[in-house]
């Protein structure tokens, strides 16, 4: 898919996590939307997958570490076919298989169970490592919020990769500078992150993670560098593409009432022309 083609897509994706998410009453909205674009142009653009075929051996691996954005994945995944778009509808509910973060042995398409953050990278790392071993050609994908990013696991992973020279692995960090709470500077400011993942031998390329052109290019194959882990330092905000959400740190898991649900979608639908 075409840039513009594929930002149509986010923002279907988009307006489908805002309805799950008021109907559920729960969710991770904020977060949601910041992930948006990036796990668009990687479903719909960049990784060799097949949804009839969820366990071939040579698919690209997606490992989504920051996992209570579940619902951004589970709605890209029945874009994409993975499940019933209708299934959607069953999040959170009892006996649904989309729990609140995502499961591998219940969601085809889903990689690997996660959610306490910190482990995804290093999951992300063994399997890279299992595809140089075999001589595999597929990549693995990783997507970490920034805020996550504070948990050493993933400077263990960091230095691991960069020592086995993985360069079949990518690291997407959802940098919308808000976690639970807090601002990222509020906290323990890792940023600028760039100088950081380079330090540690690091390919790495700083892009607005909002903008799909760049996004599809950042993760092409011709920008990896032999022998090094690549990361994206991916730009993003909060609650993108509704007003009253867009970088504001009470969106983390609030759900809208009536009448901002009713505004949210209305500016989505605007947005989508």
């Amino acid at each position: 898919m075409e840039p513009q083609e594929l930002r149509a897509v986010a923002n279907r994706i988009r307006r489908r996590d805002l309805q799950a998410v008021y109907e559920a009453g729960a969710g991770h909205i904020g977060g949601e939307m910041s992930v948006t674009d990036l796990l668009t142009a990687l479903y719909f653009h960049t990784m060799s997958i097949d949804p009839q075929a969820p366990m071939d051996p040579d698919r690209d691996r997606l490992v989504l570490s920051k996992g209570h954005t579940a619902l951004a994945l589970y709605v890209v995944l029945s874009e994409k076919g993975f499940i019933p778009k209708e299934e959607i509808s069953t999040f959170l509910r009892p006996n649904s298989r989309l729990n609140g973060h995502p499961n591998r042995v219940k969601v085809p398409g889903v990689e690997t169970n996660t959610g306490p953050l910190g482990h995804g990278l290093p999951v992300g790392v063994g399997m890279a490592t299992g595809a140089k071993l075999d001589g595999a050609a597929w990549r693995t994908f990783v997507i970490t919020g920034d805020g996550e990013m504070q948990e050493g696991s993933n400077w263990e992973a960091i230095m691991a990769a960069a020592q086995f020279k993985l360069d079949n692995l990518t690291l997407i960090i959802d940098h919308n500078r808000l976690q639970q709470g807090a601002r990222l500077a509020e906290t323990n400011d890792l940023a600028p992150l760039r100088p950081k993942l380079e330090a540690f031998g690091w390919a790495v390329d700083e892009i607005d993670g909002h903008d799909m052109a760049q996004i599809c290019h950042a993760l092409s194959p011709q920008t990896v560098v032999a022998g090094r882990p690549k990361c994206i330092v991916a730009h993003t905000n909060k609650g993108q593409g509704i007003s009253f959400m867009t970088d504001n740190v009470a969106w983390h898991h609030k759900v809208p009432n009536e009448e901002q649900y009713k505004q949210a979608m209305a500016e989505l639908e605007e947005a989508a022309g």
